[in-house]
């Protein structure tokens, strides 16, 4: 498929999807969810992507957040345009959640808005020091969307959280990996670099393994403890007994560095 206001390349075992309006600061339009979706759905169905990396064209912005101009130009339909856009939006974050490749979020600019809810949603998240990171959304006159009140709650705390929803707070780079939101912080022209060799990292290990990581903490925070626990004696049973668990169990045994392939 031919996207429009995305790129996507799968090289290595690696997706790259990069946001492509930079002009527009990478923002959202109806558009730009509709192919963010569609890669979401694409990624699981393709066996050769170990690793995912979501990123923005340029250096000035990761994702500006949804486009304003697009809401203003639908003003009369308003309440459907968004409805429409935070449908292909929330269907995409959820996908990516549940996919079994990790996905990593290459901040390379501003996070702002909708971009600041696809940094906290990915797996990781490596950002450039010219990083920057803000809510944004009250600043308009709104609530947030795209993830952020579920993903940033958990990873900030509610106080923090809000502080960043009703102040709209600017975060820098460093600031962002003092806080949690991020994992790492590099110079800007390292960015690409370190993505790669963290992504290549990820792709080389067990692709089933890493998506029952995934899934064991998303419901690790609302389930009780003994259901959690029951989950991952299920999950642990079932990556155990697949071709990587027993490689993970020779190479143990040989005292060498799996080779996984699943």
């Amino acid at each position: 498929m031919t996207y429009e206001r995305l790129t996507y390349e799968v090289a290595n075992n690696i997706a790259w999807i990069t946001i492509n309006r930079p002009g527009a600061y990478n923002a959202i339009d109806l558009q730009t969810a509709k192919e963010l979706l569609h890669v979401a759905n694409r990624i699981p169905s393709d066996p050769t992507v170990k690793a995912a990396v979501l990123t923005g064209a340029g250096t000035k912005a990761f994702c500006a957040g949804g486009d304003v101009a697009s809401f203003h130009a639908h003003q009369d339909d308003l309440a459907t345009h968004i409805k429409e856009i935070t449908q292909y939006l929330h269907m995409a974050v959820s996908r990516f959640a549940w996919m079994d490749a990790p996905l990593i979020a290459a901040v390379n600019g501003v996070a702002a808005g909708a971009g600041l809810s696809l940094a906290a949603a990915a797996d990781l998240a490596i950002a450039a020091d010219t990083a920057t990171f803000t809510s944004a959304y009250t600043k308009l006159g709104f609530t947030p969307d795209g993830s952020s009140t579920y993903h940033l709650s958990r990873i900030l705390g509610t106080r923090r959280a809000m502080e960043l929803y009703l102040t709209n707070r600017t975060l820098t780079a460093t600031e962002a990996q003092d806080w949690g939101l991020t994992n790492r912080t590099v110079p800007q022209k390292d960015l690409i670099e370190e993505t790669t060799k963290l992504a290549a990292q990820l792709a080389q290990g067990p692709l089933k393994a890493h998506g029952g990581v995934k899934k064991l903490l998303l419901t690790a925070i609302t389930d009780s403890l003994e259901s959690q626990m029951e989950r991952e004696t299920r999950a642990i049973v079932a990556t155990a007994t697949t071709r990587d668990g027993q490689e993970g169990i020779q190479a143990f045994l040989e005292k060498r560095r799996p080779r996984f392939q699943q």
